[in-house]
C-alpha cells in the first residue's frame, strides 16, 4: 500500500510532519510506502535530524503550500503545483491509495468531493470526531462540522458510515447507535430529530438503541453518535476544551489526558471512494504518527469496499 503525506501542511511543518513520519516508520513492519509530498529541499533537511529508512518512502516536490487562510476552491484551481493538489491527483490516478494532510481544511474537503467523488449511493459524506469515554473506549460522534444543515436521510445515512467506521476501525462489533436529542423517548426533539428517529429505527444495517442525551456523549451509552454538523462541531469544541482547561489548571488525569486530539491523529472523510484524512493545523508528530496509523488500518481492513457494499441498491 501507498499512502500519500502533505509534509506542508500544519502550522509546524515540514519538522514535525518528518518526525511524525519516522515515528511511523520505526514501528511499523508491513509493507507500506510513503509518498511525501512538500518541497523537497526544506524535507531533506529535516531528514537529516530526523533519518528514514531508505526505500520506505519517496518525496514528490510540490512547489506551492495553499495556506490557512486561503479560499479552498480558489486556491484549489490556482494552485495546481499544490502538496494538497498534487495529493489529491495522485490518489484520484491512482498512484497511491490514501491521502493525509494537517493543511487548509476547507481545500481537503473541496478535493475530496471534487477529485475523489463520493461513494455511489451516498448523498453527503461526513466527518466524526472521536469522544473518550470513561470506560478507556472511544465513542464517534457524526457529522462534526462538514454538514451545517443537513436532512433526516443524511443523518440515517450518517449512521451507517460511523457504524462501519466503529465496527472495522474502532474494533466494536455490534456498535450501538444514538441519536443525539434532549430527551430519550421517541417523539423528543425538533422536526430533524423526529424524523431521523424514524428512518434510523426502521434501518435494518445498524444497531439502534434510540435517543440520547448530552450527558450520554462521554459514556457508554453509544459507539455511534448521530447529529446534524451544527450541533456536532458544537460538542467538538467543547470537548477540546476539556483538554485545555485541564493543562491550564495543572490537573493530570488519566481520562482528561485523552481529550488530547494528538493522540487519534485526524478523522477521515466518511462517505467518499479513499481514503483520505484531515489532521488538526497545530499537528505534531504524533498526530502525523496516528494518521499514518488510521490511514493503514482503513486499507488493511478494505473499509471503503464494505462501505460500498452497504450502499448497493
Amino acid at each position: 500500500m501507498n499512502i500519500a503525506l502533505d509534509m506542508m501542511g500544519g502550522d509546524y511543518a515540514p519538522q514535525e510532519a518528518v518526525k511524525g513520519v519516522a515515528e511511523y516508520l520505526a514501528n511499523n513492519s508491513t509493507n507500506v510506502h510513503l509518498t511525501l509530498i512538500g518541497n523537497q529541499q526544506q524535507i531533506e533537511e529535516c531528514i537529516q535530524t530526523n533519518p528514514l529508512p531508505a526505500g520506505n518512502y519517496t518525496i514528490v516536490h510540490a512547489e506551492q503550500v495553499i495556506e490557512m487562510n486561503e479560499h479552498p476552491t480558489k486556491a484549489l484551481k490556482e494552485k495546481q503545483q499544490s502538496s494538497i493538489a498534487i495529493g489529491f491527483n495522485l490518489l484520484a490516478g491512482g498512484k497511491t491509495d490514501a491521502f493525509i494532510s494537517a493543511g487548509n481544511t476547507g481545500a481537503m474537503m473541496v478535493g475530496a468531493l471534487f477529485s475523489i467523488k463520493t461513494i455511489e449511493g451516498v448523498l453527503r459524506p461526513t466527518i466524526g470526531a472521536y469522544m473518550p469515554r470513561e470506560d478507556g473506549k472511544l465513542g464517534l460522534l457524526v457529522d462534526v462540522g462538514l454538514n451545517a444543515d443537513s436532512k433526516p436521510e443524511n443523518l440515517n445515512q450518517f449512521a451507517i458510515l460511523g457504524s462501519l467506521f466503529s465496527k472495522h476501525i474502532l474494533g466494536f462489533d455490534n456498535p450501538q447507535v444514538g441519536l443525539v436529542n434532549l430527551g430519550e423517548e421517541e417523539g423528543k426533539g425538533n422536526l430533524l430529530a423526529q424524523a431521523t428517529y424514524s428512518l434510523l429505527k426502521e434501518n435494518n444495517k445498524i444497531n439502534f438503541k434510540g435517543n440520547i442525551e448530552g450527558r450520554d456523549i462521554l459514556t457508554a451509552k453509544a459507539e455511534v453518535m448521530v447529529c446534524d454538523g451544527f450541533t456536532g462541531n458544537v460538542v467538538l469544541k467543547l470537548a477540546e476544551s476539556i483538554y485545555d482547561i485541564t493543562q491550564r489548571r495543572h490537573i493530570n488525569d488519566e481520562h482528561f489526558n485523552r481529550f488530547n486530539f494528538e493522540i487519534y491523529g485526524g478523522v477521515p472523510v466518511l462517505g467518499v471512494a479513499k481514503p483520505v484524512i484531515i489532521g488538526h493545523g497545530i499537528s505534531h508528530s504524533i498526530a502525523f504518527k496516528n494518521m499514518l496509523v488510521t490511514a493503514q488500518r482503513m486499507l488493511e481492513t478494505n473499509l471503503m469496499e464494505r462501505i460500498k457494499e452497504s450502499f448497493v441498491g
